[in-house]
């Protein structure tokens, strides 16, 4: 999961050097804590914070095949 969500946010920044992703898992959730560089932060939230929520629910639905529980946190 922790690479298929780096794969993704690359794909979305300019600087894709500087995307990490580090996962940790709490209460039955794997949860996925995205960071990328400060000016690249709006191209991955997007308007009305739409892309971010595309990101969630593209996620989960990448979880939801290997029933796991997933959390994306951008940061």
């Amino acid at each position: 999961m922790k690479e298929l969500l780096e794969t993704l946010a690359k794909h979305l920044v300019d600087n894709p050097e500087s995307v990490v992703v580090n996962e940790r898992i709490d209460d039955d959730a794997l949860i996925l804590e995205l960071t990328v560089a400060p000016e690249d932060i709006g191209k991955v939230i997007g308007k009305q914070g739409r892309i971010a929520k595309a990101i969630r629910t593209f996620m989960k639905s990448a979880a939801g095949r290997e029933d796991k529980k997933v959390v994306v946190k951008i940061m």
